[in-house]
């Protein structure tokens, strides 16, 4: 059994996934994992993961950081926070990349960082739509700067994708903040939401003594932010993926783009 968190509804847990994680009685959309996420838009047997022997060590020499990775790669199944590859959305190839917030709340360290650039990357090579789906509390501390260089390493990586036009579809959930919001989650083409997702740079409550003002109870939510111009929409879970193929057939290669004429 599962109790929302929004209405209180207890549910059977096994109904719940059924319904893509979202309540039946509220609409709140509960948190997917990578995989979970994966395969409710990828086609059955088309995705095949890039990088997945990928790990994080500990350039810092941050106290205690490599024994959290590895209760959170037992705990998660994961290597790190993002899941990358190929696949097909009806028939469409594209590129994915899917963060995981099980892992370390999601945060970019230089290998989330690095797979995200190396598929943007997949993305330009192979002339498919690039597809994110972000879920991070921002910087992984633990790196420091590095962390840090990883907003400019993936945005510059995205610069060059859009000179090649291959269209990137951001989507943002529950939570995305910090450095990632401040990054590559918002510079699609298309940036999308899920209903509820908090999405942010700085806390609430730090906004708040600065600017010395009371702030929206909506504020950093995604329908704030569709509000104010900052998203083209709010989606449903449940239409997320008849949204994605509309995308993808607008963006659908020519013959002669098959052909590398432009």
């Amino acid at each position: 059994m599962t109790k929302c968190p929004n209405c209180k509804t207890i549910v059977y847990s096994r109904e719940l996934k059924k319904q893509l994680n979202v309540c039946s009685e509220c609409g709140h959309h509960f948190r997917m994992t990578a995989h979970e996420r994966i395969q409710s838009i990828v086609d059955f047997g088309t995705f095949k993961e890039m990088d997945a022997a990928m790990f994080s060590g500990n350039p810092l020499d941050f106290p205690e950081y490599e024994e959290k990775l590895n209760r959170d790669q037992q705990k998660t199944g994961l290597n790190e926070a993002v899941v990358t590859g190929e696949g097909e959305i009806e028939g469409y190839p594209v590129v994915l990349g899917v963060m995981d917030a099980r892992f370390r709340m999601g945060s970019m360290g230089a290998v989330v960082g690095e797979k995200i650039s190396k598929a943007i990357l997949q993305a330009e090579e192979k002339r498919a739509p690039l597809i994110l789906f972000s879920a991070s509390g921002g910087a992984r501390m633990q790196e420091g700067v590095i962390s840090l260089m990883q907003m400019a390493k993936t945005s510059v990586a995205l610069e060059r994708l859009d000179e090649a036009r291959v269209p990137f579809i951001s989507i943002m959930t529950h939570p995305t903040t910090g450095g990632v919001s401040a990054s590559f989650a918002s510079l699609g083409d298309y940036n999308f939401a899920e209903p509820g997702a908090l999405i942010g740079f700085a806390g609430r409550r730090i906004i708040e003594q600065t600017i010395r003002e009371e702030l929206p109870d909506d504020f950093q939510t995604a329908e704030f932010l569709l509000k104010h111009g900052q998203l083209d929409r709010v989606i449903h879970r449940s239409e997320l993926k008849a949204t994605l193929i509309k995308v993808l057939k607008m963006h659908a290669r020519t013959p002669d783009e098959e052909g590398g004429q432009r």
